[in-house]
């Protein structure tokens, strides 16, 4: 599969590719361990000091990094499901669990934000005084867990783009614990209880537009609409541009998974010896130019096929391949 990462629509992403089932073969699932136990351990700590110091800040805090923690360990079992062989029943092996990862990933994101936006806007309509030494150290850890996590992959972020997804994450909440701590600074110097909410609500809003690609993309992929980075338009003229082919039409292009489309296809043209080799150098084709991996085209002969738009003569000459990545 390393062969068609140099080509520029590959994954095009455009959220930082959340829970993309990073390759648990690299030596990720060492770096997943870790960065899913330590932001574990430090969410149940910044949760309890969130309530104990009256900070909703740190609560918001402790929401994006549950969140985290959820994406990271979805990607990660996702991942290895996807590695699982198809059998009689999944035909399709257990690809599509990437997909499903990332739209409970991107349900249970929001539900989080909820949850914390209830909490903001109680803190605002009853101030109480927040420990601003407890905000400051909790965020302060913050920095260190997330910064260590995203150093973890930070080695394979420039070759693949889901390890860049997790890698992006971690920073941006480094980024996120450091607004936190300059908030808690703030109200231990001027006592402006106000600030520790507003800090709260525009976490908020970051993770909420963070997130909206995350949810939208996915949606997507769980109607199984054309993957990002494809036209259905060039899909179609790249066919009708194949020697011979007189006619395209059924077709379907869908993900398997976050990372492999499949595509199914009638072409109408003359049948001949070569029709093997067409059908070869199609897969090649469709791989090289839209990293469509899975293709399954039907030729039909054009002697055969009525002219409305039917398909009865299909049977004579059926030849169909199913093109196994």
């Amino acid at each position: 599969m390393a062969h068609h990462h140099n080509h520029s629509h590959d994954h095009n992403h455009s959220h930082g590719g959340h829970s993309h089932g990073i390759p648990a073969d690299g030596n990720f699932g060492k770096a997943f361990g870790w960065g899913i136990g330590l932001n574990l351990v430090f969410v149940v700590a910044e949760a309890a000091s969130g309530f104990w110091g009256n900070s909703a800040a740190l609560l918001s805090d402790a929401g994006h990094n549950l969140s985290d923690v959820l994406s990271l360990a979805l990607a990660w079992g996702a991942a290895l499901l996807a590695k699982r062989q198809a059998s009689a029943r999944y035909t399709y092996g257990y690809k599509s669990a990437t997909i499903q990862a990332a739209l409970v990933n991107a349900a249970l994101l929001y539900a989080a934000l909820g949850f914390i936006l209830w909490e903001t806007i109680d803190h605002l309509r009853h101030p109480e005084p927040v420990n601003g030494k407890l905000v400051m150290l909790m965020a302060g850890a913050g920095i260190a867990v997330n910064g260590f996590t995203a150093w973890l992959f930070s080695s394979g972020q420039k070759g693949d783009v889901n390890v860049r997804g997790a890698y992006l994450h971690m920073l941006t909440d480094a980024l996120v614990s450091v607004g936190v701590v300059v908030g808690g600074a703030l109200v231990y110097f001027t006592n402006w209880l106000w600030l520790d909410p507003v800090i709260s609500f525009l976490i908020l809003s970051i993770i909420a537009y963070g997130s909206w690609g995350l949810l939208r993309e996915t949606v997507q992929l769980s109607l199984q609409a054309v993957p990002d980075g494809i036209e259905l338009p060039e899909v179609r003229q790249f066919l009708l541009d194949q020697p011979g082919v007189t006619q395209v039409h059924d077709l379907h292009v869908w993900p398997l998974s976050t990372q492999e489309t499949a595509l199914t296809v009638h072409l109408v043209r003359p049948a001949t010896s070569e029709d093997n080799q067409f059908l070869n150098h199609l897969q090649v084709e469709m791989r090289e130019h839209f990293n469509i991996g899975h293709i399954t085209v039907q030729l039909e002969d054009t002697t055969s096929v009525p002219h409305e738009d039917g398909c009865h003569g299909c049977e004579a000459a059926q030849q169909s391949v199913a093109a196994a990545s």
